[in-house]
């Protein structure tokens, strides 16, 4: 999400422990640059696609979040480098 623009600054902090993510909102002329999210699995029903049928989200204005077995990508990486896995949300 840093990397598309949604979020700020993201810091990792303290200790195994107590490990903690923080993480920056970013806003444009006082408005949050993420306007929207939305959780498409979860613990009780867990949802996987195929790279073919991983959609665009608000007509390529948004972003899917997918877990494949090369690690968490966006819906574009994955379905560029051909991997399908779980939908985790979606942010636009």
């Amino acid at each position: 999400m840093e990397k598309k623009g949604f979020v700020g600054i993201v810091e990792k902090k303290g200790r195994k422990p107590k490990k903690v993510m923080e993480i920056k909102l970013k806003y444009e002329n006082k408005n949050p640059v993420i306007s929207g999210l939305k959780k498409i699995s979860k613990p009780g029903q867990r949802i996987y696609v195929g790279f073919k049928d991983i959609k665009l989200v608000r007509s390529g204005y948004g972003i899917a979040i997918i877990s494949t077995p090369k690690g968490l990508m966006t819906g574009q990486e994955a379905r560029k480098k051909k991997m399908g896995g779980e939908i985790l949300c979606q942010v636009w």
